[in-house]
């Protein structure tokens, strides 16, 4: 029984270690790219928090600070509850 026990917990640890990388490794992408995405907008901070949120959901960001949005269909795609695009 404690063989299956520590067994279990060993594997959760793995699993749970790679999870965290990975997470990780997307946060800093997705930081740096909306950085550039982001670097001439007029209001940075919300540029940042949608662009963040939209690179979370879509796991791409179009390049350059503008445009170029054919890029990543699910980034284009994302409309506000006003039907505009919510990603910038």
């Amino acid at each position: 029984m404690k063989l299956i026990l520590a067994t279990w917990l060993l594997a959760t640890l793995v699993v749970a270690s790679s999870l965290v990388h990975t997470t990780i490794a997307e946060s800093s992408y997705c930081e740096n790219k909306c950085g550039e995405r982001c670097s001439k907008a007029g209001v940075q901070d919300r540029c940042l928090k949608y662009c963040g949120i939209c690179c979370e959901e879509c796991q791409c960001v179009p390049s350059g600070t503008y445009g170029n949005k054919e890029e990543c269909p699910c980034y284009r795609d994302k409309l506000n509850s006003k039907g505009k695009p919510k990603c910038p």
